[in-house]
């Protein structure tokens, strides 16, 4: 069978691999790091004209290297042939294997900030991406100084503590080892960013499991959803996540 990949491109080493080793022939697309961050509407309508762009005559099946990503796949619709989603909130469940090895390492680190090669290596959004992102327009990206000069000393401070010090709701990094770094400089760069701001660090092993079993067309129904043509994603609160309408 012949799939296009359409994937965030911080899982551009996984899904290299995966599908270097799939017995399906996979053309790829990667979109930029930080979609999610630019609201809903805003990832919805560019993940709508990647799909929308594809030559269906030619594939079988469009798979999606996404979760539900802050709702912003919410309303994706399918045309021609059918979408592939995994069941996921976001990527980690996609690093982690499984929703369930996520929801409990989660719930025993709270405060947890994921990194992976792929977090690492794209950097944060940039351009245009950048300017729509929620931090930017709420201010969660601006300097201390820069609050500072906009509103005074000591309302600068108090919004910089509300808004722009991610020390708040983190205290923690984990790195994500996936089986795919070409040495250990991630790690390492990892647990210096939890040094530099008094964070602990943990690595983890991840799985390609979930990854693989998507390129190889292998999409029981408790891990993907298919969404046939005409129909959309929709997000649910339930243990499905996503689901079909």
């Amino acid at each position: 069978m012949r799939f296009k990949l359409i994937s965030c491109e911080v899982f551009y080493r996984e899904m290299c691999r995966a599908v270097s080793t799939s017995r399906h022939l996979i053309d790829i697309e990667f979109l930029p790091k930080g979609l999610h961050d630019i609201g809903a509407a805003g990832m919805l309508s560019r993940m709508q004209e990647a799909v929308d762009r594809v030559d269906e005559s030619i594939y079988d099946a469009i798979l999606l290297g996404y979760g539900l990503c802050n709702n912003g796949l919410s309303g994706l619709q399918a045309r021609t042939i059918p979408l592939v989603l995994p069941r996921a909130h976001d990527c980690i469940t996609l690093f982690m294997g499984s929703r369930q090895k996520y929801i409990d390492y989660f719930n025993a680190n709270p405060g947890v900030y994921f990194k992976t090669t792929g977090w690492i290596d794209r950097g944060a959004a940039t351009g245009d991406l950048m300017q729509l992102s929620i931090q930017q327009q709420t201010g969660m990206n601006t300097k201390l100084e820069e609050f500072i000069r906009k509103y005074g000393e000591d309302n600068g401070r108090y919004l910089y503590g509300m808004l722009g010090d991610d020390k708040h709701n983190y205290g923690q990094f984990t790195f994500i080892e996936m089986g795919i770094e070409p040495n250990n400089s991630y790690e390492e760069q990892t647990k210096m960013d939890a040094e530099s701001r008094g964070w602990k660090f943990e690595k983890v092993a991840g799985d390609m499991g979930l990854i693989q079993k998507m390129l190889d067309g292998e999409w029981l129904d408790e891990d993907f959803l298919v969404i046939p043509p005409g129909k959309h994603v929709i997000g649910k609160y339930d243990d499905g996540i996503v689901g079909i309408e």
